[in-house]
């Protein structure tokens, strides 16, 4: 407990002498429009700190703190990372790294990937020069991921894909992709592998897809006769399907622990204060005042369950089925805090552009939109739903 206090000292003054503070809070426009930091060769950095603080973070390997050292990672242990991200949130310290490589892929290839393919992809997504988009979902392969068809064809020295995938997230900005492929078309589940390859290799075409948010983070991406290196396969050749659901427990995780989020309901009650208006202190809309209460207790609730669940991983040294119930849970605690943000706002609420909205109402409406693909995104809830009953209650199926 000494060591792990001495730790917290040196770390909290390393981060007060290193952290910029345009990095710290939640300053706009700092970097890219969504104000975050994604890495890749095409990252354009708006504010010079944040790249500074990218670099910083990246050189003691604490954009990855757990990875080992020798791959570029900060060598901690799972406590000193916690004291790492208590004392960075205490700070107020803006996370230096958003990453589909952090949080997806890097796990799966310390799991499962040779040295040569360690040593080469690791640093790389620690230091954010290299963005990662993920190859899953396809037009008739999406709950049923399983059904996948893009085909992968041994010619010797290489290997050449056609296919299509569809909602692969960033693709359009993103450099390499971590992708699915049919290498066996007698077998379901055993016919598949999971390879690497670069996104600018010839016959690769994302195409964006706009969302009824406005907005276009989701890709339609065309494989024809891609040639992929053979060294890029990861693990064995049609073995791609227990790493596949590996990573998605990861995509889980990381979405039920940050990615959506169910909020503390505080903010919520402020703006309805504002445009609803308040009655001897509280919010004049007893209904409204009711539902925002309820809804952070289930906020509440919801992050007791991600600290116990993450306990739980931590044992197992991995995540466990029970992230499904999390990734469900913030799912639906996201759709309806977007909902009541949006009746919150009043007729503000219903603004999509023009002078007689503010930026407010604005968001609101499109975040809310966005949010109707949370259910969707990362397994749907009714798969998720399933694996609960299945993984995580050990129900079986009625005959």
């Amino acid at each position: 407990m000494a060591d792990l206090e001495k730790f917290r000292s040196e770390t909290r003054a390393w981060l007060q002498a290193n952290c910029p503070a345009s990095m710290r809070g939640d300053a706009p426009g700092i970097t890219d429009d969504d104000g975050m930091v994604w890495g890749g060769r095409k990252q354009v950095f708006k504010n010079p700190d944040a790249k500074l603080w990218l670099d910083r973070m990246a050189e003691r390997g604490w954009t990855a703190p757990t990875w080992p050292k020798e791959y570029g990672g900060g060598g901690l242990s799972r406590d000193e990372a916690k004291v790492l991200q208590q004392e960075m949130a205490k700070l107020r310290c803006r996370p230096p790294l958003f990453s589909f490589g952090l949080w997806m892929l890097g796990p799966v290839l310390l799991e499962y990937a040779n040295e040569e393919q360690k040593k080469e992809h690791l640093p790389k997504i620690v230091r954010g020069e290299i963005r990662w988009c993920q190859g899953y979902s396809e037009p008739g392969a999406g709950s049923d991921l399983a059904g996948l068809k893009t085909k992968c064809e041994d010619k010797g020295d290489h290997y050449l894909i056609n296919g299509q995938k569809i909602w692969t997230s960033y693709a359009d900005q993103a450099d390499w992709i971590f992708c699915l492929v049919r290498t066996d078309t007698t077998k379901k589940h055993e016919g598949i592998s999971f390879i690497l390859f670069d996104m600018t290799s010839p016959g690769v075409e994302p195409r964006p897809i706009k969302l009824i948010s406005g907005s276009s983070p989701f890709c339609e991406t065309f494989f024809t006769d891609v040639k992929v290196p053979k060294k890029n396969l990861v693990g064995k050749l049609n073995g791609g399907w227990e790493i596949a659901k590996r990573l998605l427990q990861y995509e889980r995780q990381n979405i039920s622990s940050g990615g959506f989020g169910g909020g503390s309901g505080v903010e919520l009650e402020d703006v309805a204060k504002e445009y609803v208006g308040e009655d001897d202190g509280k919010l004049a809309d007893a209904d409204l005042r009711a539902r925002i209460a309820a809804h952070r207790m289930d906020a509440r609730a919801f992050a007791l369950t991600v600290r116990r669940v993450e306990e739980e991983s931590k044992a197992m040294k991995g995540p466990s089925p029970a992230v499904s119930v999390i990734k469900y849970m913030a799912a639906k605690l996201n759709q309806d805090r977007t909902e009541l943000l949006v009746e919150a706002l009043g007729t503000q609420g219903l603004g999509w552009e023009g002078e007689g909205f503010d930026t407010a109402g604005i968001a609101a409406m499109r975040a809310m939109l966005r949010a109707k693909g949370n259910s969707i995104e990362g397994g749907t809830s009714e798969v998720n739903l399933n694996v609960v009953a299945k993984r995580v209650l050990g129900l079986m199926d009625h005959q």
